[in-house]
């Protein structure tokens, strides 16, 4: 982070229950840093009190496994002046996975502009590409701590169903993965709490007519998915809720 060519106006770390002794190090090594410590409530929670205790405009994310590029907060900062309308803005970014950068799946190049419809899918933003203006979690929320994956899916959902993305189109990150620690590994079946991010948007009646029908049809997608997943694990309460839901949801967009 301090090998940024334009340094944060502050930096707030949180650790969200640690053994590695980082509140020493950060006293010891950064005493500038603002340093925070919670009992593993999650990376919602952690985010989310990031954000409380953040005290600038213009917030920006890191993840632990992630490492922004020099020129990132520089970048978008120029991006911004030029496009003072957008209040959200990321950037792509290098996959290393294992050490090694691997190309891009094209699923996930980013794209920018009303991007609501192209984050149905999948994630289509990634937390430490993205610098956000406070206004925009005042008028929309935090992240769900109710979700112990894809918390970020959710936000995402919200916030371009709201507001237009700026892109800058050039890799601003490098986001590391391939570990088995990360919340992607952790939970089989994702796509359930995609399900629920999306029953939650559908119910919000925040969405136009156009968007609301696309969040349905992918909803219903996903659940197909899904219940073909327990189906084959013979989970059955699983299975009987999902027929329900694709039932309910096929009903309302008739």
């Amino acid at each position: 982070m301090y090998s940024q060519t334009l340094l944060p106006a502050e930096v707030v770390v949180i650790d969200d229950g640690s053994t590695d002794d980082t509140g020493v190090m950060l006293r010891r090594e950064f005493p500038q840093v603002r340093y925070f410590h919670q009992e593993n409530l999650g990376v919602s929670a952690a985010r989310n009190l990031g954000i409380q205790q953040a005290t600038g405009d213009w917030l920006a994310f890191l993840d632990s496994d992630d490492e922004w590029l020099p020129e990132k907060l520089a970048n978008q900062k120029a991006a911004l002046a030029t496009n003072p309308e957008y209040k959200v803005c990321h950037t792509e970014e290098n996959w290393i996975r294992n050490g090694t950068q691997v190309d891009v799946p094209k699923k996930y190049a980013k794209t920018g502009g009303w991007i609501f419809t192209h984050c149905l899918p999948l994630c289509a933003i990634s937390p430490s590409t993205v610098l956000i203006h406070r206004s925009v979690f005042t008028d929309i929320g935090l992240f769900d701590p109710q979700l112990p994956a894809c918390e970020d899916y959710d936000l995402w959902l919200r916030i371009a169903a709201n507001y237009p993305v700026l892109l800058i189109e050039h890799a601003q990150i490098n986001k590391h993965g391939g570990h088995e620690d990360q919340l992607s590994m952790a939970f089989w079946g994702m796509d359930r709490f995609r399900i629920s991010a999306l029953q939650k948007i559908i119910a919000s009646d925040q969405l136009s007519e156009q968007n609301q029908q696309a969040a349905i049809t992918m909803l219903v997608k996903k659940a197909h998915i899904y219940l073909a997943g327990v189906t084959k694990r013979g989970k059955t309460d699983e299975i009987n809720y999902y027929r329900q839901l694709i039932k309910r949801y096929v009903i309302d967009a008739a």
